[in-house]
């Protein structure tokens, strides 16, 4: 019965021999000290100790070795590999501190210094554009008047002549608070101040009421579901449309331009009779239609000449009586429209959604203020 053979020389692969091994491990030692920072270190460490590197491909011929042969060549292979490694792990510990040293010198501050940095933060260009408008009204001798967004039912509609079955009431335009037999809401519109206000003050009043409100809108480019108003109230002996006429137009003038003017067309509003919707001259082409070489439409009016800008008319008698104003002495007139429509027109805006997204990118661009 024949026994092992064990009268054999061992086949010896030419990347395993000790002096191809150790010459592997020297040049990878040497390129790990020649490292001058990180990023060069991590290309020794995929050069010399990556799946790729030469010691990992001599690794992978251990197993072409005969059984005797393999136990001796893994050890020296293995050896090699470890010893880069430690060499690696060192050399990154002292690059590491240098690093961290370096950064302490470059990157000093010295705090006492005075800044010359900007501070963050500003106003939102919607709220610089209702303060210039309540300083237009505050020069023309109103004042500026304020009430809760969160609203009784009979201010928001009762008291602005809007009866039990109008359609704002319903649930497509109105955000109710519950329970429902509260009759709680969030306003729709700025009216309800200038309800308040006649409630508790006396004739005369001038007063003008910017502010947020809401209504169930979808969420796109002209509309959303929180937006800003502001409305006029006039409540004086003697007031009449030409007055209202007059103090939209000088309202227009400072805000878009000198010459721009306002021109009235017939509607309906409950807490206002008679009633007109309002147009501002398109500031852009100033009413002819065309843009400055009179090839084409204009693109604010589309050819209009005009702009739709809100709505106004005479305080409906109806309305002085359910606040406590004898409609017999006085009268009055209201108008309102959109704070965000307005800013559009002045910029030039298609789409009103950046108003409401908080980037500070678009806020600066209007010349927010700290």
């Amino acid at each position: 019965m024949s026994g092992p053979n064990t009268d054999y020389d061992p086949v010896e692969v030419t990347p395993l021999k000790a002096d191809q091994v150790e010459e592997m491990r020297e040049a990878a030692l040497a390129a790990v000290a020649a490292a001058a920072d990180l990023d060069a270190l991590k290309q020794v460490r995929l050069d010399h100790a990556g799946d790729r590197s030469p010691l990992a491909l001599a690794n992978r011929e251990i197993g072409a070795l005969p059984p005797q042969a393999r136990k001796e060549a893994g050890q020296r292979v293995g050896q090699a590999r470890g010893a880069i490694n430690q060499a690696i792990a060192a050399r990154e510990a002292v690059l590491e501190a240098e690093h961290e040293e370096r950064m302490l010198v470059e990157e000093t501050v010295d705090v006492s210094l005075p800044t010359t940095r900007r501070r963050r933060g500003g106003r939102h260009p919607l709220t610089l554009q209702s303060d210039l408008i309540a300083d237009l009204f505050v020069a023309m001798g109103y004042e500026v008047a304020e009430g809760p967004v969160v609203e009784a039912e009979w201010l928001n509609f009762d008291a602005l002549n809007l009866g039990p079955d109008h359609p704002a009431r319903t649930l497509q335009d109105t955000f109710w608070a519950e329970p429902p037999e509260h009759h709680i809401v969030l306003r729709t519109q700025t009216s309800p101040v200038q309800a308040r206000t006649m409630l508790t003050r006396k004739p005369p009043i001038y007063v003008v009421c910017p502010g947020r409100v809401f209504r169930t809108d979808e969420y796109d480019a002209t509309h959303s579901p929180m937006f800003h108003q502001v409305e006029g109230l006039v409540v004086d002996e003697g007031i009449t449309m030409a007055h209202l006429k007059g103090t939209l137009d000088h309202f227009a003038s400072q805000l878009f331009g000198d010459g721009i003017t306002t021109r009235f067309r017939p509607s309906f509003f409950p807490f206002t009779e008679p009633s007109a919707e309002v147009d501002v001259r398109c500031f852009v082409c100033r009413g002819t239609g065309m843009d400055e070489e009179g090839a084409q439409s204009c693109r604010t009016c589309r050819g209009e000449g005009w702009i739709e800008w809100g709505g106004c008319g005479v305080v409906n008698p109806r309305v002085l009586i359910a606040c406590g104003v004898d409609p017999d002495v006085y009268s009055g007139f209201a108008f309102g429209m959109g704070i965000d429509r307005s800013f559009m027109f002045r910029h030039d805006l298609e789409d009103l959604r950046p108003l409401f997204e908080g980037d500070v990118r678009f806020s600066s661009a209007f010349g927010t203020e700290i």
